[in-house]
């Protein structure tokens, strides 16, 4: 047996060398490990580019390379000269686009250890999403406490860009001083809800789509009413913290869980961002929303 798996060996190493030029089995172990480095790369590439906007810009770049092919396939001499001229200057392009993602991607490196280079990146992802969480609900907790009205929205799938629009952007990493800071009433940013994206306090003081949904309890004030509206049309989850009761509230897919703990709430938020599937929200004590018409309006 051991004899047959040798010739077998030696016949396919002989095949290999004639067949792609190599001399001796260290160019074919070269080969294999150049091989190898490329594929882990791009690997570890489209992992990181897999759960973020950069991977929808990827997806339009390809369809304008198809586009492109079709072009020259079809000998349309226009669009094939206006597309060659594109694909000049995609490299820069990509730089471009993509230059807050190949940041992180290398700073990440740059922070890592070895062995942390080659494990899972969904690991790295969880554990800065863990961070984000304990700042927030940090905050949540202390401006619950001090009754201190508060409106926290995370972005998942559905881009909020609209939302985003009708506030000021801050683009800062989360901390709880800094949450604190922006709902401390009666200044320039704490009316409105806080947008929260990739793990950073993107905008601040954005107005939100009210819920019509007529069988929300009569005591909601336009703050949760808003909270809940946001989560209606999209896939975003929001925190509330009521001005009047201190209650914190979480609010997923028109559903507003209300009065629950510190570690309800850090459960909810796992279950929420780190969810590969993006689950829609869960059954809550108000049951689930209708979905209707919304009319902009500012969290109070």
């Amino acid at each position: 047996m051991i004899i047959l798996a040798a010739n077998w060996f030696s016949r396919l190493m002989i095949y290999i060398k004639e067949f792609l030029s190599f001399d001796s089995f260290w160019d074919v172990l070269r080969a294999v490990i150049d091989v190898a480095i490329i594929s882990f790369l791009f690997y570890r590439i489209i992992r990181a580019l897999k759960d973020s906007r950069a991977f929808q810009l990827i997806k339009g770049i390809l369809l304008i390379l198809i586009v492109a092919g079709l072009a020259l396939l079809l000998k349309l001499p226009t669009v094939s000269y206006i597309i060659k001229a594109f694909i000049g200057v995609l490299p820069m392009l990509l730089v471009v686009m993509f230059q807050p993602e190949l940041r992180r991607w290398l700073e990440d490196i740059g922070n890592s250890n070895i062995r942390s280079i080659f494990t899972n990146p969904g690991r790295a992802a969880d554990e800065r999403i863990d961070s984000m969480i304990n700042e927030v609900t940090n905050a949540v907790t202390a401006m619950s406490r001090e009754r201190v009205g508060a409106l926290v929205v995370f972005e998942r799938s559905t881009n909020l860009g609209e939302i985003i629009r009708t506030g000021t952007v801050v683009d800062a990493n989360v901390s709880t001083q800094l949450l604190r800071l922006i709902f401390v009433p009666n200044t320039p940013l704490h009316d409105g809800a806080v947008i929260i994206r990739d793990c950073k306090v993107h905008a601040a003081a954005c107005y939100l789509p009210l819920s019509s949904n007529n069988s929300l309890d009569l005591d909601l004030g336009t703050r949760h009413r808003a909270g809940i509206g946001v989560t209606e049309n999209t896939d975003a989850v929001c925190v509330i913290v009521s001005e009047e009761t201190g209650f914190i509230s979480f609010a997923s897919g028109g559903v507003l869980q209300r009065n629950i703990s510190r570690e309800k709430l850090v459960q909810l938020l796992k279950e929420a961002l780190r969810s590969k599937d993006n689950r829609s929200g869960r059954n809550g004590k108000n049951g689930k929303a209708e979905k209707g018409g919304n009319s902009p309006a500012r969290a109070k």
